[in-house]
């Protein structure tokens, strides 16, 4: 058992040296600033990077990256090397906590991988991202989900979790549902494509992320023990994505000189309830069993 949780513990370890190191790339190397203009094949005008880790994509592309590297590297991948020590001790907690950092990490990357224009750090977001979907089958197997459910206290935060899975899932429809339609009838300003050939993002986030929401809305609604996986994987993976898009934005803003308050302040309220829920989950489980 002792082996198994220092195995388990190094592998997870790994993938935060990888993280780290991929997201200080990106926020040190992200190059001087100089742009130029550029025409996509659909004839969208745009502005794109020249130079850094990240040329040959939108500026706001690469504002919005930085900023999302930044709570990476300085947030995601601290908490991490912290579960990791935890896990190393045989903590249910530890384990959970690293569950939803790895959901983080496997969606950040993936993302990354099918996004950015290619270029010096493609390799290592085609290695991270699969790293991190093994490491959640791991750690999901370490974990007996009835035990969980048995073992967890009256702190779990069943109506919280219901209600915000099933909020979380809405605001990704009705925000992406609407710039989906604005692309299909030909306005790709309004769909904001950005030179890109399709909207990755939102189907990344309709794909992945709604249903998530959905199934640990439901599963948690029905006492399934399984809910309280899914609730450790979709709290802490919420209140680390949902700092990663208002970090998103201030970068953005401060790029652009304008900030995007509606997004900003929905997102910042995201954060801070996900923030609540996911210590509320962490909280009630059992230490170990």
């Amino acid at each position: 058992m002792k082996s198994r949780n220092l195995l388990l513990a190094g592998y997870c370890l790994l993938i935060a040296v990888l993280a780290g190191l991929a997201a200080a790339v990106g926020v040190f190397l992200r190059g001087s600033g100089a742009t130029a203009s550029g025409t996509s094949i659909r004839g969208e005008e745009f502005r794109y990077a020249t130079d850094g880790v990240y040329a040959f994509n939108a500026i706001r592309v690469v504002a919005e990256g930085v900023g999302w590297d930044a709570v990476t590297l300085f947030f995601a991948v601290p908490a991490m090397v912290v579960a990791t020590v935890f896990i190393a001790r045989g903590s249910v907690r530890g384990r959970l906590a690293a569950l939803g950092i790895l959901g983080y990490f496997a969606y950040q990357y993936l993302m990354y991988a099918v996004f950015w224009a290619l270029g010096p750090l493609f390799v290592a977001f085609v290695v991270i991202f699969p790293l991190s979907l093994v490491g959640i089958a791991w750690v999901w197997s370490t974990i007996d989900a009835e035990a969980l459910a048995a073992g967890s206290d009256k702190g779990f935060p069943r109506r919280s979790l219901v209600v915000f899975g099933f909020l979380a899932a809405a605001l990704l429809l009705a925000m992406w549902i609407p710039r989906i339609a604005t692309g299909l009838s030909g306005d790709l300003a309004g769909a904001g494509l950005l030179g890109t050939p399709t909207l990755a993002v939102q189907a990344l986030d309709l794909g992945l992320i709604v249903p998530l929401s959905l199934a640990t809305a439901v599963l948690v609604w029905r006492r399934r023990p399984v809910g309280h996986l899914l609730a450790a994987l979709f709290s802490v993976k919420a209140v680390t994505m949902a700092g990663a898009i208002v970090a998103m934005l201030v970068s953005a803003a401060l790029v652009e000189g304008r900030l995007e308050v509606v997004p900003f302040a929905i997102f910042g309220g995201v954060t801070l309830f996900a923030g609540w829920l996911a210590v509320a989950v962490l909280r009630s489980a059992p230490r170990a069993f």
